[in-house]
């Protein structure tokens, strides 16, 4: 009797302690991490830097799509690509989010992923001792932060959030968020706004992007009051090259950014009254409840 309840116990050990199909991934990723941080420590020549890193981004990409299994969201490519652009710490695009995306960096494209990895990856950036670059674990807050998409799924540009929509969460869905903003490397009026949606199924993860439909408007005000900033600015900008005051070009990129968030806060305050705007949150919608609905 002992000996069949010792395999038992040693049976059920193995299935408690088993590793999951992301335990194996995150693993590989590490190990690929790894790798190529040692190479990199015996300054290995790029090319075969570059080879092991597109080696490695290859077979993650197949552990991915075995993990998150057929992708079925119409109108979009079934075969994704990895998300990580890079698994070498000192390039564009390491860090991103664990995920496959469908579709295009220039067009509409979705990354798709799952609770669990988006937690894992929350809690890698929780521990960062970046302030930029930390995140809160929890997985609501965080996807109503630009720093979220950021990181996420941009590379070499910053994410900013225009506005978020109202909008009504997709049979199915436990959870569906949106928003207009756009992907920059400078502060300021930004035309290329794009919109981002967010829908959690269970224990998938979808977050899309696309061209904003129709192009958002300019709106005279909001113009004016950056037109404004950016011209004090820069004349403390100047005062402050002219008289190598470190104070004075403080105060310079202090009235830059106030003016980049006064002009955003005028352009989400004053886009729901314009004629684009319903046509946008319809856009943002439709795009919900289709990834809701496979």
């Amino acid at each position: 009797m002992r000996l069949v309840w010792t395999v038992m116990f040693a049976l059920a050990s193995s299935v408690a302690f088993a590793a999951s199909p992301e335990d194996d991934y995150i693993a590989a990723r590490d190990k690929a991490i790894a790798d190529i941080a040692a190479m990199e420590s015996t300054n290995a020549p790029v090319e075969t830097l570059d080879a092991a890193n597109e080696k490695a981004r290859a077979d993650l990409e197949k552990r991915l799509s075995a993990l998150l299994g057929p992708f079925t969201v119409k109108d979009f490519p079934a075969a994704g690509k990895i998300n990580i652009e890079s698994l070498s710490s000192s390039d564009v695009g390491f860090g991103m989010l664990d995920g496959l995306r469908h579709g295009t960096e220039d067009g509409p494209s979705i990354v798709a992923s799952t609770r669990g990895l988006v937690e894992r990856w929350l809690r890698s950036r929780a521990a960062e001792t970046d302030a930029d670059l930390k995140l809160p674990t929890n997985f609501d807050a965080a996807l109503k932060l630009d720093a979220f998409y950021t990181q996420a799924i941009g590379s070499d540009a910053a994410f900013t959030g225009t506005l978020d929509f109202a909008l009504k969460k997709p049979d199915g869905a436990d959870m569906a968020i949106a928003r207009l903003g756009g992907w920059a490397q400078d502060i300021g009026p930004n035309s290329d706004q794009e919109v981002v949606v967010t829908v959690v199924k269970g224990s998938s993860v979808l977050i899309a992007e696309a061209p904003a439909t129709p192009p958002v408007p300019k709106i005279a005000a909001c113009d004016a009051a950056w037109t404004a900033a950016d011209a004090a600015a820069q004349k403390l900008a100047k005062q402050a090259t002219d008289d190598s005051d470190e104070n004075t070009s403080d105060a310079a990129n202090a009235a830059w950014t106030k003016g980049d968030n006064d002009f955003r806060a005028c352009m989400g305050k004053s886009l729901p009254d314009t004629p684009a705007y319903p046509a946008l949150l319809a856009q943002a919608q439709a795009l919900a409840d289709h990834m809701a609905a496979n």
